[in-house]
C-alpha cells in the first residue's frame, strides 16, 4: 500500500508533462462522433441554445472528467471496480452493459453509420441507401478488424496528422459561420420541449455522447499515464488528472459552444435534422462547396476508423479478461460480426435505440462517479452504494422504458407505468425523477452507515 500511497515522483510536472495527459484525455473524450449532437442541440433549442449548452457541458464535459477522477481517487482499474461495492454480481452486469453500450450494441455500429451519413449519403439516391450502407459498413469493419487483429498502431500514427486536419477544418468552419452567419441564433424558433426546460434537455442531449460512461470504462488508461509521470498516490494522481482535465475539457467545451452555436444558426437555411450528421454535411458543404464536403466525408471516415478500432480492441480485451474461455481474436470476431449487422440499422435507428439503455446507465454511472469520489467520508461503506444505487435504479428503469421507441413505450402497460411515474415522481417529464430518490437513498445509506459505526465504537 506504501507504494500506492507515496509519489515515486515528487516534483512538481512541467507543462509539457501536463499537455501530454490532456491530449490522451482530449483523445478519448472527443471523437468525430461528438460533433453531431452538439450540432443537433442548436437545432432543437434555437433562440434557446445558450441555457441548453449549459446542460450539455455538465453531462457531455464535467461528468467524463468526474469519471476518470472517480477511477483515479477510487484505485479502480476500470467499471468493474467502480461497481465493486456492490457484489461481483452487480459489478459484473454493470461492465457487460457498458461495454455492450460502447461496444456492438451502439457506440461502435454508430462509427461506421455516422461515417456514412456524413460522406456517401448526402450524394446517393434514397433508393440506393441500403446497399450502400451494406458495402459500405462491411468495408469500414474489415478494416477494423484487421487492423484490430494485427494490433497495427497505423491508425495511432495517422492520427497525429488526422486530429489537427480534423481541427483545423472545424475551426475554419467557425470562423466562416462568425464571419458569415446563416441567421442570428437568438432569432431562431425553440421547439417545445426546449422552450420550457432547455437546460434539462441539453443535460440529457450530452448523455449521447456516451463519454462518461467511456470515462469509466478506459479511464484506467489516463490514471496509468499519470502513474507513469511518478504521480503514483490517490491525492497527486487525481490533482494532475484534474489539472490537465481542465485543459482538455476547456478545449472540449469550447469545440461544443461552437457546434452548438452553429446548429442554431442553420435554421434559416435547413430543416431540422433527424440527427447531427446531416446538418454536419449541409454547413460544410454550405461554406465549402465539394471540395469541403469531400475533405470531411475523409476525415470523418478515417477518424471513426479510429475510433473503432480502439472500441473493438478494448472489448475483446476486457470480455477476455472476464470470460477467458473465448480467445481475444473470438471476441474481436464477435465484435465486429454484431456491429456490422447493428450498423445497417442506419443512424437514426442506432440513436433511438441507444437512448432507452443511456437514460438507465446515466443516472447509475453518475451516482457510482459521485460515491466513488467521495468514498472516503465513508470507508466506501457498501451499505451506502446499496440504498443509493437501490433508489435510483427504479426510476432509471422507468425513464428506460418511456424513452424506448413507440414499438415499445406506447404499449399499454408501458402507458401506465408512465402515468405512475409522472403521478409519484417529481420531474419526470424532464428524465429527472431519479435524483430525488437517489438523494433520499444517500441519506439512508449515510444514517445506517454512522450507525452501524457508532455501535461498534
Amino acid at each position: 500500500m506504501e507504494e500506492i500511497e507515496r509519489d515515486v515522483n515528487t516534483k512538481p510536472l512541467s507543462w509539457k508533462q501536463y499537455l501530454v495527459v490532456a491530449s490522451l484525455l482530449f483523445g478519448l473524450f472527443f471523437g468525430a462522433g461528438n460533433l453531431i449532437f452538439p450540432l443537433h442541440l442548436g437545432q432543437l433549442a434555437g433562440a434557446n441554445w445558450g441555457m441548453a449548452t449549459f446542460g450539455f457541458l455538465v453531462t457531455a464535459v464535467l461528468l467524463p472528467l468526474l469519471a476518470v477522477l472517480a477511477i483515479s481517487a477510487s484505485h479502480a482499474k476500470g467499471v468493474y471496480d467502480i461497481g465493486k461495492p456492490l457484489g461481483n454480481s452487480f459489478a459484473l452486469a454493470f461492465m457487460v452493459l457498458i461495454h455492450l453500450t460502447l461496444g456492438p450494441l451502439f457506440a461502435t455500429p454508430r462509427t461506421a453509420s455516422i461515417s456514412f451519413s456524413v460522406g456517401l449519403q448526402p450524394v446517393l439516391p434514397k433508393s440506393a441507401t441500403k446497399p450502400a450502407l451494406l458495402i459500405f459498413s462491411a468495408i469500414f469493419f474489415i478494416l477494423a478488424f484487421i487492423i484490430s487483429y494485427k494490433q497495427s498502431t497505423i491508425l495511432t500514427s495517422i492520427g497525429k496528422i488526422l486530429n489537427p486536419l480534423f481541427l483545423l477544418l472545424l475551426f475554419s468552419i467557425f470562423l466562416l459561420a462568425a464571419i458569415s452567419p446563416m441567421g442570428a441564433a437568438k432569432n431562431q424558433n425553440v421547439t417545445a420541449a426546449y422552450q420550457s426546460a432547455p437546460f434539462f434537455n441539453g443535460f440529457l442531449e450530452g448523455y449521447n455522447t456516451m463519454d462518461a460512461l467511456a470515462g469509466l470504462a478506459f479511464g484506467y488508461t489516463i490514471v496509468s499515464a499519470v502513474r507513469q509521470l511518478g504521480k503514483t498516490s490517490a491525492k497527486s494522481n487525481a490533482k494532475v488528472t484534474a489539472r490537465a482535465g481542465v485543459i482538455a475539457t476547456s478545449a472540449i467545451g469550447v469545440i461544443y459552444v461552437g457546434l452548438i452555436w452553429v446548429g442554431a444558426t442553420t435554421l434559416n437555411q435547413f430543416k431540422i435534422s433527424a440527427e447531427g450528421g446531416t446538418v454536419f454535411n449541409q454547413i460544410v458543404t454550405y461554406y465549402l462547396g465539394d471540395f469541403g464536403h469531400a475533405l470531411l466525408a475523409t476525415l470523418v471516415t478515417l477518424t471513426c476508423l479510429t475510433t473503432a478500432v480502439g472500441l473493438i480492441a478494448a472489448f475483446a480485451q476486457d470480455f477476455h479478461r472476464s470470460f477467458s474461455k473465448i480467445s481475444y481474436h473470438g471476441w474481436l470476431t464477435i465484435m465486429t460480426i454484431v456491429s456490422f449487422i447493428t450498423a445497417n440499422f442506419g443512424l437514426d435507428t442506432i440513436i433511438s435505440w441507444s437512448t432507452p439503455m443511456l437514460m438507465f446507465l446515466y443516472p447509475i454511472a453518475m451516482v457510482l462517479i459521485i460515491l466513488s469520489i467521495s468514498g472516503s467520508l465513508f470507508d466506501h461503506d457498501p451499505v451506502v452504494y446499496f440504498w443509493s444505487i437501490v433508489f435510483t435504479f427504479i426510476p432509471a428503469i422507468l425513464d428506460m422504458i418511456a424513452s424506448f421507441p413507440a414499438l415499445v413505450s406506447k404499449q399499454a402497460w408501458a402507458l401506465q407505468l408512465r402515468a405512475f411515474q409522472l403521478q409519484f415522481l417529481p420531474f419526470a417529464d424532464i428524465g429527472m425523477d431519479w435524483v430525488i430518490p437517489a438523494v433520499i437513498g444517500l441519506a439512508i445509506g449515510f444514517i445506517v452507515h454512522f450507525y452501524h459505526k457508532q455501535r461498534t465504537n
